[in-house]
């Protein structure tokens, strides 16, 4: 076969190549719209993502009782028992009577779930939800320590 030896022209796989191209235009056009109408919805998920998933990971070991893995993660120090000194006005002990099973606030917390997130000044504050109660207790994650702290602000989520 040679260079000017083309094959035959086919109307109906041409057709078909054509439907199939269109198709393919249209399913991303729907696909790029509905996902950019689900973003819109829940930007925090994207935005926060960093911040979100510390406090997932921190709350996660909370509900299984590891609360020295989990005082790590509030403190950004995995190694936090080999110079515990260093976090004397929040020393552990502190640290157990707000997030173990006998706090006076929530009770053994066996359940969690970020409501709301928001970037201000150097960290992020987020809302979550402990054991399906109605009021939000807000969290911030520093953005330049990596800590995890109780907000002094609180964010509009809706009426409760």
């Amino acid at each position: 076969m040679t260079l000017l030896d083309a094959p035959a022209f086919n109307a109906r796989k041409a057709h078909r190549n054509h439907v199939l191209s269109i198709t393919a235009l249209v399913v991303v056009i729907v696909a790029a719209i509905g996902g950019y109408l689900w973003f819109l919805q829940t930007p925090w998920q994207l935005w926060h993502w960093p911040a979100d998933h510390k406090i997932n990971n921190f709350l996660a070991r909370v509900e299984s009782g590891d609360l020295q893995r989990a005082f790590g993660l509030w403190n950004h120090d995995p190694n936090w028992q080999q110079h515990p000194q260093q976090y004397q006005p929040y020393n552990f002990d502190e640290f157990q009577k707000d997030w173990g099973p006998n706090n006076q606030d929530y009770g053994p917390i066996r359940s969690h779930k970020i409501i709301i997130a928001h970037h201000v000044g150097n960290g992020v504050i987020i809302g979550v939800l402990i054991n399906g109660q109605s009021k939000a207790l807000f969290l911030r994650v520093d953005d330049k320590t990596g800590t995890i702290g109780f907000s002094p602000s609180e964010l509009y989520y809706g009426p409760s």
